[in-house]
């Protein structure tokens, strides 16, 4: 064998090698494909295929974070309001998400899109604004029961940001306050009544309680004097002259 044929069969191995090995990381998985048709799925580490004969797509097993452009959504109470999200999906089965669908990162960003305007459109203005918890878990529920024939898990979705237009802005505005003056009214009304409620009950110790009455009297005229005035006039009751005549009487 001459020198040119030996370097002839050298450089169609190395080429052979090159065309048959692979070497796959943790997070990928190869599937492999014989004559067309598919065979299995290997990975990860050193793979050995036969060229020509058997091919094989990678498939990243890593979570994926895809940003869901801002759609416009009506809510159920006709306000239109503009709604972005983040899903957050991985593949399971690298089979059925390179079998199943042509592109399973597509399909899944076309059907959040779709997916969050209909489950956000069956809700109220305030639901999505205070309730985001139920909303997230309500898309990240339908989203995985229709990928899940893909062989695609989604593990969240969280919704980032809900702009409304300006006048919905100050309309929203001017209800938060009008609530907080209502409360504040109740609040103040119900203070009004404990008040009332505690006068009645005091009223009603003193009538029965003629002396507890005079002792209050004259607890009142203490305080009065300790008022910086030259001359203080107060009517004298009744109830206590009486008491004093009697007693004077007596004596």
């Amino acid at each position: 064998m001459t020198a040119y044929a030996l370097y002839t069969v050298l450089v169609l191995v190395a080429l052979f090698l090159a065309a048959a090995i692979r070497i796959l990381r943790e997070y990928q998985r190869g599937v492999i494909f014989f004559l067309g048709r598919f065979w299995q799925v290997k990975g990860p580490g050193l793979i050995i295929m036969i060229p020509l004969v058997q091919q094989m797509v990678k498939v990243d097993l890593r979570t994926i974070v895809m940003d869901v452009p801002t759609q416009d959504v009506i809510s159920r109470d006709n306000v239109s309001v503009k709604v972005n999200a983040v899903v957050y999906f991985r593949v399971i089965d690298p089979e059925r998400a390179i079998i199943q669908v042509e592109d399973f990162f597509g399909a899944t960003s076309q059907l959040a899109q779709t997916t969050l305007r209909s489950v956000l459109g069956q809700h109220e203005l305030d639901e999505m604004l205070s309730e985001r918890e139920r909303l997230n878990t309500d898309i990240q529920s339908s989203l995985d029961q229709q990928t899940d024939a893909w062989g695609i898990k989604v593990s969240n979705v969280e919704i980032k940001h809900v702009d409304l237009d300006e006048s919905m802005v100050r309309a929203i505005a001017k209800q938060a306050e009008a609530e907080r003056t209502r409360r504040a009214k109740v609040i103040h009304a119900e203070g009004e009544m404990q008040a009332a409620q505690k006068l009645l009950e005091a009223a009603m110790i003193l009538s029965r309680q003629p002396q507890a009455l005079q002792l209050r009297y004259l607890q009142t005229l203490t305080e009065i004097a300790g008022e910086r005035t030259n001359t203080i006039v107060f009517p004298l009751p009744m109830d206590l002259v009486e008491a004093l005549l009697n007693r004077t009487g007596k004596s």
